[in-house]
């Protein structure tokens, strides 16, 4: 009775009134025919395992987005630019003049437009960060690869968006404390003309001819800390190659010379509902180092040398929508569950192929003993 039970419950027909259950295209078993076995636990667990460790690429990878970088000639005719300035030279402000020359010949008086504070030089030479154009702030050589925490080019285009819309100010000049002003910080922000130009700081009474007493040689010491040189809007969570690098005179005739190529470059993510608050325009820069000891005919300071390129640099990162996110992840769940289950099925037929040989060697024993006896 108890089988016919079970097997009439088995060989049951659809309800009466459940029209839908006729459709049904997903086979069940009921669960007195499925039995549990520790190999079937197994493949469960690599299952999950793997399942997460992909899920968990996938959604870094999405979030992460793709970048795409585009060059094209700049259409855009700027007239102007802007170059933002944070420099601490060892010497007295009163013996620096600061000074623009560029291709259009113009002379600029930056000195009028940036502000001059007298500093101690001890106050920035050891500040954090602080290291050699090149070198990390452990002497180590800047190769540019791997991951940053910052810099441009280094973070995800969101990130440098992000650090752009923070408002721009510039610190203030540490106090004193009673320490002796032997340095001059010069800070701020100057209007260019958008043209070749040559950006330099010079001593009193050297480099052009102007009326008043020359400084004396022995009190040169152009040894500085940049701790900022930009070119456009200024933002200052955005590190450039020069910001926090320090150089140092070992002679009063010393020269510095920076050859920086700009690139003006627009960084921007797409989607979202203002565009505005998703793009800022900077400018990159490449920059090249020369210094050397000169001699008392030459001009000693500090000479930036800046050319603007005439391309336009486009980065754009855009990321799938949450839509697409999930279609992904169904489909790497889904051939995971595929995969493993064949795994499972190969490793119950190996399974049962060995246990069958076995089988068959043991039974071969017995018979082989036997006969033997009987002879």
């Amino acid at each position: 009775m108890d089988g016919y039970n079970e097997k009439s419950r088995f060989d049951d027909e659809p309800e009466p009134h459940s029209f839908v259950k006729a459709f049904d295209a997903f086979p069940k078993s009921k669960p007195q025919y499925v039995t549990r076995t520790s190999g079937g636990g197994k493949w469960t667990v690599v299952m999950s395992v793997i399942s997460c460790v992909l899920l968990w690429t996938e959604l870094a990878r999405w979030w992460q987005g793709s970048e795409t970088h585009t060059f094209a000639v700049e259409k855009g005719v700027g007239h102007s630019m802007q170059i933002n300035l944070d420099i601490v030279v060892k010497m007295k402000c009163k013996d620096l003049h600061v000074n623009v020359q560029d291709a259009a010949g113009d002379r600029i008086l930056a000195a009028s437009r940036l502000k001059e504070d007298a500093t101690s030089w001890g106050q920035w030479v050891d500040a954090k960060g602080v290291h050699r154009l090149g070198k990390d702030s452990h002497g180590r050589a800047i190769t540019g690869a791997g991951w940053h925490d910052e810099g441009f080019g280094e973070e995800h285009v969101h990130d440098i968006v992000a650090m752009g819309r923070k408002k721009a100010r510039w610190g203030k000049t540490p106090r004193l404390w009673g320490a002796e002003a032997d340095s001059c910080r010069i800070y701020g922000s100057l209007d260019l003309n958008k043209v070749q130009g040559d950006f330099h700081i010079t001593a009193r009474g050297h480099g052009y001819h102007e009326v008043g007493s020359h400084l004396d040689h022995n009190a040169f010491n152009f040894s500085h800390v940049i701790s900022e040189l930009s070119f456009g809007p200024y933002y200052p969570s955005l590190v450039n190659p020069l910001d926090r690098t320090i150089n140092l005179a070992d002679a009063h005739f010393y020269k510095f010379q920076y050859f920086m190529s700009v690139v003006p470059t627009v960084y921007s993510v797409a989607g979202g509902a203002v565009a505005a608050d998703r793009t800022i325009f900077a400018n990159q820069y490449a920059v090249t180092e020369q210094s050397k000891e000169v001699n008392e005919r030459l001009v000693p300071g500090l000479f930036f040398k800046y050319d603007i390129e005439p391309i336009l640099l486009t980065v754009e990162e855009r990321r799938d929508s949450i839509l697409s996110f999930f279609m992904k992840a169904i489909n790497v769940l889904s051939g995971v569950l595929v995969a493993c289950h064949w795994g499972f099925n190969l490793s119950e037929w190996l399974r049962e192929v060995v246990g069958r040989r076995r089988r068959r060697m043991q039974s071969e024993g017995v018979i082989g003993a036997k006969s033997g006896y009987d002879e």
